[in-house]
């Protein structure tokens, strides 16, 4: 779980790290507050925003077992635990 969080949290920083690298290949300072004006920073936010959407749509639509699939649990046979699967 704490994978998928850590995921989601660098793919809202990615515009923000797009910016920073802008800024100090312009050779802008980078911690000038007029190079980080509110409208700036609310375009960054709304670009990280659906980039985090986007993602969370393609991990719904391209993951997980396949439509109409049937889960087997964790089960015991023979004295042996048989791992849940996917049938």
């Amino acid at each position: 779980m704490i994978r998928a969080v850590l995921t989601e949290i660098g793919i809202f920083l990615i515009p923000f790290a797009v910016y920073v690298l802008f800024l100090l290949a312009t050779r802008s300072g980078l911690l000038v507050p007029a190079h980080w004006p509110l409208h700036l920073v609310a375009k960054l936010t709304v670009a990280a925003l659906v980039l985090v959407i986007a993602s969370l749509l393609l991990v719904v639509a391209f993951s997980g077992a396949p439509p109409r699939s049937t889960y087997v649990p964790a089960h015991v046979e023979d004295g042996r635990l048989v791992p849940g699967s996917e049938q």
